[in-house]
């Protein structure tokens, strides 16, 4: 089930297929299914089963859409400032030493749950079918590429990373953590620059989702995405990772 070294090297390119299938969902005419948002879908679906009104179950969708948004920017911001941009967007796994600062102290991997929370909130302007989707693909591709790192960092780093493994859960963070800080230099502006894109998607829902377009929002989504691609094509290759081990 571990993600091949073809997959990791193509792991962007792959995501941007799975999300561009979610929003076209060739699959509804076909079905005859609706191609109302995901966020409007909720909204009526909740206001159906008596559970709130329409007006609202609207913002309700809306504010959960924007925490979801937030947690996946903080928690990639705060993944690559502390593991670095060269580490994260490297076209190979990487395996320097043993990352027990920042977030990595209370879950081995941040990046990942960052990215799963930014699609979740990304997929409320998807029809529902394409929302469920990218849902599913996503989680197991990204579980897929834990498998395979972590199998690629035990050959490689041995007992120190297996002791690691055995300390820090894999994707629910503990709230506590008896692990020792490691010594590290976190690259904050590094990562808010090359971390575009998940942070323009919670501006876009904070603030455009409630002009009530979903077109826009989804042209706001791009352009956020074209403007990350050229920030990291502008970023040195050599950034190192925070020392940390």
């Amino acid at each position: 089930m571990r993600a091949s070294a073809i997959e990791f090297r193509l792991r962007m390119w792959i995501q941007i297929v799975i999300v561009f299938l979610g929003f076209w969902a060739p699959w509804i005419e076909p079905l005859g299914l609706s191609r109302t948002s995901t966020l409007e879908w909720l909204a009526l679906e909740i206001s159906r089963l008596g559970i709130a009104s329409f007006t609202v179950a609207t913002p309700v969708v809306i504010v959960a859409g924007i925490l979801a948004a937030a947690l996946g920017a903080v928690l990639r911001v705060w993944g690559v400032a502390y593991l670095g941009y060269g580490i994260v967007h490297h076209g190979e796994m990487q395996g320097g030493g043993v990352m027990a600062a920042g977030p990595y102290r209370y879950m081995r991997n941040p990046l990942y749950l960052g990215g799963w929370f930014m699609m979740l909130a990304i997929s409320l302007l998807m029809p529902p079918t394409g929302a469920l989707f990218v849902m599913v693909l996503v989680t197991i591709f990204y579980l897929r590429l834990i498998l395979g790192e972590e199998a690629f960092l035990s050959a490689q780093l041995g007992e120190p990373y297996r002791e690691y493994l055995r300390a820090v859960p894999r994707l629910v963070p503990q709230l506590r953590t008896h692990l020792p800080a490691a010594v590290a230099h976190p690259h904050w502006l590094v990562a808010l620059g090359t971390e575009l894109n998940p942070i323009g998607i919670f501006f876009t829902l904070a603030v455009l989702s409630w002009k009530y377009d979903n077109l826009l929002m989804i042209k706001a989504v791009l352009i956020t995405f074209g403007i990350s691609l050229i920030v990291r094509a502008c970023m040195p290759r050599g950034q190192a990772k925070a020392d940390a081990l």
